[in-house]
């Protein structure tokens, strides 16, 4: 699966990608909003976006519209560990898009793209 990894700590980005490119996925990785939706555009063809909510430039929530608006088949996980900005993506649970509370192990980012 080609993945798109959003996320402003760059520890939490390796992280997810190391696991995620240990289950055989193509990882893009970007370190805001803004350069994740530019590599969106740039490179297509992603299957599913993984980001943070909370980001500079672009927030996870705006960047999971623009994708769905654009691409309403791509599969999107938002990650936070603040219940606040999970609640935000209630307005997306009709789209598909699901939430990743942060602190999460290795097992359950790899068990939820899985899912995905």
């Amino acid at each position: 699966m080609k993945v798109l990894i959003a996320d402003d700590d760059g520890a939490t980005r390796d992280f997810v990608t190391r696991a995620l490119e240990g289950d055989g996925h193509e990882v893009f990785s970007a370190s805001d909003g803004l350069e994740a939706w530019s590599m969106f555009e740039g490179e297509g063809s992603f299957e599913l976006v993984l980001s943070d909510i909370s980001m500079p430039g672009m927030d996870g929530v705006s960047l999971a519209e623009r994708v769905l608006a654009a691409a309403p088949a791509v599969k999107v996980i938002l990650m936070s560990g603040l219940d606040a900005e999970l609640e935000r993506v209630d307005t997306l649970a009709g789209q598909g898009v699901v939430t990743l509370t942060k602190p999460f192990s290795l097992d359950d980012v790899r068990t939820l793209v899985r899912a995905t």
